[in-house]
C-alpha cells in the first residue's frame, strides 16, 4: 500500500517540477537532486534507512527552498515526506 502511494507521490512531484519555470543556479541544483532521488526511488524497491538520510535532508532542502514561490510542489514534497516517514525514515 505505501509503496504504491509512494509511486503515485513521485508520479505527482515529477509533473509539479515539469512545471518550475524560473531556475536559477541554487534551483536548478535542487531540482537535479529531486529527479534523481525521485529516479532512484522509482527503481529501487524502496527506500532503505541506511542510504537515505540524505535524501531526506535533500527534500526538506528542496521543501525550504520551493515553499515561498511553489506552494504546490512544496505540498507534493511534504506530502512524500509524510509517505516516507510513516515507512519508518
Amino acid at each position: 500500500m505505501e509503496q504504491q502511494k509512494l509511486r503515485e507521490l513521485l508520479k505527482t512531484l515529477h509533473q509539479e517540477l515539469e512545471q518550475v519555470d524560473s531556475v536559477d543556479e541554487t534551483t536548478e541544483v535542487v531540482l537535479s537532486n529531486l529527479r534523481a532521488d525521485m529516479q532512484r526511488l522509482l527503481d529501487e524497491k524502496g527506500p532503505s534507512l541506511e542510504e537515505d538520510a540524505p535524501l531526506m535532508e535533500r527534500m526538506n532542502v528542496a521543501l525550504d527552498h520551493f515553499e515561498s514561490d511553489h506552494p504546490k510542489l512544496s505540498m507534493t514534497i511534504q506530502h512524500l515526506l509524510d509517505s516516507l516517514a510513516k515507512m519508518g525514515f
